[in-house]
């Protein structure tokens, strides 16, 4: 596994994996292209590393059947512990009010 250092070097290796896995499946461009609603020349800037919009990749990538790529990039949300300790405790009950005396004027 070769270590990528810029994003130009992860676009380009991107591209290759997206390939080669079209390859795999043996599907061509036009096919992929059809299914997953984009240009041939989107494909082929993603292929190239030559960017693309995020939302030509993530089609891409769920046409090719590798959701599993977008489930690595997304943090799983967890709860802080020193955010619940933070909180305070939920009321029981309300305070009794002081009697105000009423001034005559």
């Amino acid at each position: 596994m070769k270590i990528i250092s810029t994003p130009t070097e992860l676009e380009t290796s991107l591209g290759e994996d997206i390939k080669a896995i079209r390859l795999q499946k043996n599907i061509d461009r036009r096919t992929l292209c059809a299914i997953a609603g984009v240009s041939e020349n989107a494909l082929r800037n993603l292929e190239g590393g030559r960017g693309t919009s995020l939302k030509t990749l993530i089609r891409i990538i769920k046409a090719l059947n590798r959701e599993d790529w977008l489930n690595q990039l997304t943090p799983k949300t967890s709860i802080n512990p020193l955010h619940l300790v933070r909180e305070k405790e939920q009321r029981q009950r309300a305070r009794s009010k002081k009697h105000a005396k009423n001034k005559a004027t």
